[in-house]
């Protein structure tokens, strides 16, 4: 591949891509396209910059923007409002034009020069109220998935491909599905190269973390500066538990998938750190803690917020057996490099997460 087109490429995940990717092929163009929406997406600019990343500064939601970009060879759809509150807690408007009729400029783009289309969802496609009939067990410091299940697609391992879609899902994984239904479209009647990872919780440095998303960095980062945190519903344990992906294993991902594109057209997978890979907010503390040397005040909150799940794992076995690939970048070694990125470029990153 000699061109890329990287949307939201001035974000976490988006940035973090477009690096990797130059460094892998010095020879490639690669664009990153960002409207520069969240804070601290600026401090990505010279980092791009001095790595030879071209900065296009559009919004994917206006047509027009696209117009004005060449063609390319390979575009990977990173960007989205990813708040699972977005929209119940504010209005929803920028969170449909931005995740889905995005998509629908991103694909129109992709059309017009024949190029290949990746698109990064969420595990959020998956129904609230299917999750929450999963059956748990509760351990010392996390709940786990219960042996005997009376739904499909749930095992030990975690949610696979087949686990139900019927039902409400948060307004955010909402317009994620409505994207990966007209992505199909698009592969099926226009021929569309087009692969669809479904991620868990992506996490690592440069990542902005907040209450409603990139929780790792966002506990890291209170350790390090000593603030309070909070266990926030189901009792108040801090027992709810993620699987989380280093940004640098789903690289490792698309690059396989682009090297046998063939194969791979058309998919959509589940992408995320496996059982192997998961942590609770029990689990996470103690870990910034060995990390940081810190301890924090955790206050506990029983009652549940909207939208809020006890458990999520990624089932990996269909990309795993597709691709070969697996994570293999502990939560520890996530963390580790998230404190020293904290403790290189403390003075920056304090007005943004030190707050």
């Amino acid at each position: 591949m000699t061109s890329f087109l990287i949307t939201g490429g001035a974000g976490f995940v988006g940035a973090t891509l477009a690096l990797r990717f130059k460094a892998a092929h010095p020879e490639a163009r690669v664009i990153a396209l960002d409207n520069l929406k969240r804070r601290g997406s600026e401090l990505n600019l010279p980092r791009l910059r001095q790595a030879g990343v071209e900065f296009v500064h559009g919004d994917i939601r206006n047509q027009e923007d696209f117009d004005a970009l060449p063609p390319v060879e390979v575009v990977i759809e990173a960007s989205a409002e990813p708040s699972v509150l977005a929209g119940v807690t504010s209005a929803p408007d920028y969170l449909v034009n931005t995740n889905l009729l995005g998509t629908i400029n991103c694909l129109n783009y992709t059309r017009r020069h024949g190029a290949a289309f990746i698109f990064l969802s969420t595990s959020r496609v998956y129904p609230i109220n299917q999750i929450e009939r999963i059956a748990l067990t509760e351990g010392p410091t996390r709940f786990e998935i219960a042996p005997e299940q009376s739904m499909p697609g749930i095992s030990a391992a975690g949610l696979a491909e087949s686990f139900p879609l019927e039902g409400y899902r948060s307004l955010y994984g909402a317009t994620k599905l409505c994207s990966e239904y007209l992505i199909q479209e698009y592969h099926h009647f226009y021929g569309l190269r087009t692969v669809i990872n479904r991620c868990g919780v992506l996490a690592g440095p440069w990542q902005m973390g907040k209450v409603d998303q990139g929780v790792v960095v966002l506990w890291a980062a209170r350790h390090f500066w000593q603030q309070e945190l909070g266990y926030i519903g189901f009792g108040g344990t801090g027992k709810q538990v993620r699987d989380v992906l280093h940004v640098d294993d789903l690289y490792d991902l698309l690059e396989i998938q682009l090297a046998n594109l063939a194969s791979h057209s058309g998919q959509t997978y589940n992408v995320g750190g496996g059982h192997a890979g998961s942590v609770s907010l029990q689990e996470l503390t103690v870990l910034c803690q060995e990390i940081t040397g810190h301890q924090v005040p955790i206050h506990a909150e029983a009652e549940t917020r909207p939208a809020d799940i006890a458990l999520y794992l990624t089932d990996n076995a269909r990309v795993t057996a597709a691709t070969g690939w697996a994570p293999r970048r502990s939560v520890r070694t996530l963390v580790e490099d998230v404190y020293q990125w904290l403790r290189a470029h403390e003075a920056e990153l304090k007005p943004i997460l030190g707050q």
